[in-house]
């Protein structure tokens, strides 16, 4: 069996790449940051999915989210009982779900939010000792 002298090659990390030039690109992942941003445009009030990857997007600093993911999100998220739906009659007589937070939804966003801050603190203390080493 032939070893490559180049045993990753091939694989990919997620969030970091070469470019031609050899410069890196790293893109932060923000996939996990989708459910607090999620939980917490929905403390305002009831809102449907347009609306809400509007906020998403909007929270995130980026163009847009894929709707895909944000239903199928929205749909588990249903399901552990952290946020409801109901249908309601929209404009033009199309029906629109909305969606709403529950006691277990405001409780998981502030989880999320202890855990955001105890992971901002962590990488302020990383880019400070980077930092001090430039």
């Amino acid at each position: 069996m032939h070893k490559s002298p180049h045993p990753h090659r091939g694989r990919r990390s997620r969030g970091r790449r070469r470019a031609e030039d050899g410069t890196w690109r790293v893109k932060p992942p923000l996939t996990p940051l989708i459910e607090p941003a999620l939980l917490l445009a929905l403390r305002d009030g009831t809102a449907h999915g347009y609306d809400l990857a509007d906020q998403i997007a909007d929270y995130l600093g980026l163009k847009r989210i894929d709707h895909g993911n944000l239903y199928r999100g929205l749909r588990r998220l249903e399901e552990e009982g952290i946020v409801t739906s109901q249908w309601n009659d929209g404009d033009l007589g199309r029906s629109k779900r909305t969606y709403a937070l529950t006691d277990t939804g405001e409780s998981l966003l502030e989880t999320w939010a202890e855990a955001l801050q105890f992971t901002q603190e962590r990488l302020s203390a990383l880019l400070d000792s980077y930092e001090r080493k430039s």
